[in-house]
């Protein structure tokens, strides 16, 4: 099996993961890292030949990209606080902790590499955490925070990585230089992602064509991840900056073709690329244990540590923050844990993933003096370790630890949350139709037609909302939409199949005929 025919493996099995993963109630992160370990086990295939340097340009830009779409400013202004506690204050102590318990088991290594496996290992995965809590049904606000400490600790990670990696390469360290560098980095990344956002809605405004808008889309990340990483900048704030003001700047203008196309392939992107890291999480393995040997037995007892300190760590932290927030200022609407079942569900989704493995194996080999990396094969071993463990033993359990603590979403709030918006969308399509019926002299008989169409689609989406003479009405048009729906399909299917044949004949341009099924494909109107 050779590099390409192993990378369309991967990717095939991403596609079926997702679906298995969908049906069997498992998330598909957890799938993907079994299938790469499964893999890694087996004698003929090769490791995959991805220089590690590579991977977090390639496959953190997009990741990142994607998440932040779902999300904006205005939620990351009104959950500030959790969200730094936790992706500054709580990466920075779990750096500090690793740091110290793994400097103890190895007392022959330089501080500075403990820090670097500290750093590595304390940032949790967004992918695989608000895939698993988005599909229990946990309360939004447990999942909007969890999603904003997941796309800023790899800022906080990422940075004390490099200065710690640079620390053990040339022998130096200065603490007054490294927060300057932590604050150039951030500076340099701000302005980055917001002159990037900037000329991306500009250019985004300027492309007519779906298509053009969301390629563009696809390549502002990777552009903000480079320049900022090239002018000493965090990469990974500079995308989610970029992304979080294009996010809010093209809600303006952004039509329904590039909604539902953009939509479409960002699903796409993540199922793949987020597959693909996750099997190669697993199926590194074989690599980890390639440079371990015939030690890896005498490793075990440091990892376990280490992920005592991971793991243990988060739950002391947390409950810490929710008993005291309780204490002094206790806010019932903060999207932030209200019990501590909520905050021992929000522990245990703290799992690591992608950030963690390509920073592992980002590890340069010597230093600048020639010497191998201190400690290099420990780090290794040990942060696979960890990842494996909250993957492989945390994801499949975290059902099991939802069910247990009982914490489930409101529904009912969020239903009324639901109807509220779509009495405010009606009351402006209805207050839009009145202007334009003044200002075009519609006749009383079409205005009355689209009103009703109008307070029809209401009683449909929510019927709660409409009273008892327009429920019986939306039901009995539901019925006959379905019929009028599933005959104009038949219809259409036969126009299509017509255009179809019509391309294999001579003469009839290909174009031409994809043009015509474009239209029949978009329906009336388009």
């Amino acid at each position: 099996m050779d590099q390409l025919v192993l990378t369309f493996v991967i990717l095939f099995a991403a596609v079926l993961a997702e679906a298995i993963g969908r049906r069997i109630g498992v998330a598909s992160a957890v799938l993907m890292t079994l299938f790469g370990v499964a893999l890694a086990l087996l004698p003929f295939v090769p490791q995959i030949a991805i220089p590690p340097h590579l991977i977090l340009p390639l496959v953190l830009p997009p990741l990142l990209y994607a998440a932040a779409r779902r999300t904006s400013w205005r939620q990351f202004a009104e959950n500030w606080e959790p969200i730094v506690l936790r992706a500054v204050g709580l990466v920075l102590a779990t750096v500090a902790a690793v740091a110290a318990v793994f400097h103890s088991w190895y007392p022959g290594l330089p501080v500075a590499a403990a820090v670097v496996l500290g750093a590595i290992v304390a940032p949790p995965d967004p992918v695989a955490a608000t895939a698993l809590a988005g599909r229990l049904g946990l309360p939004r606000r447990l999942v909007v925070v969890l999603g904003g400490e997941g796309l800023f600790n790899d800022v906080t990670a990422i940075v004390v990585y490099s200065v710690a990696v640079d620390a053990v390469l040339t022998g130096h360290f200065s603490g007054p230089r490294a927060a300057g560098e932590f604050v150039v980095s951030a500076v340099v990344a701000v302005v980055v992602g917001l002159a990037l956002g900037m000329a991306g809605s500009r250019l985004t405004r300027y492309l007519a064509e779906a298509s053009g808008q969301v390629a563009l889309s696809l390549l502002l990340p990777f552009a903000a991840y480079g320049l900022a990483e090239s002018w000493g900048g965090s990469g990974v704030l500079s995308v989610l900056v970029c992304a979080l003001y294009l996010t809010d700047a093209v809600t303006e203008f952004a039509d329904a073709d590039y909604r539902v196309v953009g939509n479409s392939f960002w699903e796409i992107t993540e199922l793949l690329i987020s597959g693909f890291a996750f099997g190669l999480i697993g199926l590194e393995l074989s690599a980890v244990l390639a440079a371990t040997g015939n030690s890896w037995p005498q490793l075990l007892g440091g990892a376990g540590a280490v992920l005592a300190v991971v793991v243990g760590l988060r739950l002391v932290w947390l409950l810490t923050t929710w008993w005291l927030r309780g204490k002094l200022w206790h806010d019932e609407d903060a999207d932030e844990p209200h019990t501590w079942r909520e905050t021992v569900v929000t522990w245990w989704t703290g799992m690591r993933g992608v950030a963690t493995v390509a920073l592992a194996l980002a590890i340069p080999l010597s230093t600048e003096a020639g010497a191998d990396f201190p400690g290099r094969t420990e780090i290794l071993f040990t942060a696979f370790a960890v990842v494996l463990f909250t993957l492989l033993v945390q994801g499949p359990t975290l059902p099991l630890v939802v069910r247990l603590t009982g914490v489930r979403a409101d529904t009912s709030a969020e239903r009324r949350l639901e109807r509220h918006l779509w009495e405010r969308v009606v009351r402006a399509e209805l207050a839009r139709l009145e202007e334009l019926a003044a200002a075009e002299q519609v006749p009383e008989e079409l205005h009355e037609r689209l009103r009703e169409g109008i307070r029809r689609r209401l009683a449909r989406a929510d019927p709660e909302a409409a009273d008892e003479d327009a429920r019986a009405r939306a039901e009995r048009e539901a019925r006959m939409t379905v019929a009028v729906r599933r005959i104009r399909a038949e219809v259409t299917e036969a126009g299509r199949r017509e255009a179809q044949a019509a391309r294999r004949e001579p003469g009839m341009p290909p174009d031409l005929v994809d043009r015509v099924t474009r239209r029949l494909d978009l329906g009336p109107g388009r």
